[in-house]
């Protein structure tokens, strides 16, 4: 069997699905679809195929997106695949277009419902309009939490027997293992993984950290990732304040984690967050949004503290009763977020899930 995957990013589609991709290719070919990076040539490594296909990730201009519709009918007439995977809104809905025009078997990843879903405006009607032109054909329509399933039933976008309902991406064991919990002589450091922008939650954490520096705890914060938004002189700010360090993008984010004591992530809405999979996976707290797609990687209490979305005092409270808990409970908070990890979310369990939806 000929499988072609529609993404928009190299990096996310290798982080987060190749032992997927690993799976597929032991009997099928596999094509992929989406812009070249640095992260194709290991793609290719594996036995991956691979088309140089532009996507305009955050663009609304619908000419261009126009073109990437046509760019996904020419595509699949050309490789006849006989089942096409797509993540991500554009593949999910342009790439879901092409299938249904031309009547080929796919299956569509929703990984998260970004801002057009969180109001009830036009954006949201023109969104929803477009999924229901992508996805209405589909085979098996994949969510990564509950909320984001039951929007689309809602918006009878999908049926609830086409639906599957994933662990997120699942998080590989054997790459994120439980590292020894680090001393606190230099201080409490917090470590957030992510996009620097607004919707991360990242004013709420910077006002957080502002207090907690001005009180007197003593507590730093790692950043690491690029910006999607200028903070820029802010964050040089807290820098030379000397609470803040940025570190910028990392290839491997795990020498990071295992120097921290807690990693927090108090995004606004989220698919299924990664980030805090393989935090917990190393035995690492976490503080984290009560929202679907954050929420289920906690045991609030055991494995980590919740936090109430775009409220920077909520924030503030609960990595204050992170810092003033004993360093044996921290280092216990995150072993058990280890043993959810194995319990809940194990890469290889999340695969095989995911090949029983594809019908492989």
């Amino acid at each position: 069997m000929k499988i072609l995957v529609l993404a928009n990013n190299d990096v996310g589609l290798y982080q987060f699905r190749k032992e997927l991709l690993q799976e597929l290719l032991k009997d099928n070919s596999v094509v992929l679809s989406l812009p070249y990076g640095e992260m194709v040539e290991p793609l290719r490594e594996a036995g991956c195929e691979f088309i140089d296909t532009p996507v305009d990730r955050r663009g609304v201009n619908p000419v261009k997106d126009f073109g990437l519709f046509l760019r996904y009918r020419k595509l699949i007439k050309t490789e006849k695949p006989d089942l096409v995977i797509t993540y991500t809104i554009k593949p999910n809905v342009y790439g879901g277009m092409a299938c249904r025009l031309l009547k080929v078997p796919y299956a569509v990843n929703i990984t998260g419902l970004g801002t057009a879903f969180q109001g009830h405006g036009m954006l949201r009607r023109v969104v929803t309009t477009l999924y229901r032109l992508g996805t209405s054909g589909a085979k098996v329509m994949f969510f990564e939490n509950v909320e984001n399933q039951q929007i689309f039933i809602d918006e009878k976008l999908v049926k609830p027997e086409k639906t599957c309902l994933l662990n997120g991406a699942g998080v590989n064991l054997e790459h994120y293992q439980a590292t020894d919990y680090p001393d606190e002589h230099g201080g409490v450091r917090f470590l957030f993984v992510g996009r620097v922008m607004q919707e991360k939650g990242i004013d709420e954490l910077f006002s957080a950290m502002q207090r907690l520096h001005q009180e007197g705890y003593s507590c730093t914060l790692d950043v690491l990732g690029g910006f999607e938004e200028n903070y820029a002189q802010q964050m040089k700010e807290y820098q030379e304040a000397g609470w803040l360090h940025y570190h910028g993008y990392q290839k491997d984010v795990r020498p990071f984690i295992a120097q921290s004591h807690c990693f927090v992530l108090p995004s606004w809405h989220e698919g299924m967050a990664n980030t805090n999979l393989e935090c917990a996976a190393s035995g690492r707290p976490v503080i984290t949004s009560d929202i679907h797609g954050c929420k289920e990687a906690v045991v609030d209490g055991v494995s980590g503290l919740l936090c109430q979305r775009k409220d920077a005092q909520s924030l503030y409270e609960t990595m204050k009763k992170f810092l003033k808990l004993s360093h044996e409970e921290k280092r216990k908070m995150g072993l058990a977020g280890r043993m959810h990890m194995e319990d809940v979310f194990d890469k290889r369990k999340v695969v095989q899930k995911t090949l029983r939806g594809l019908g492989l």
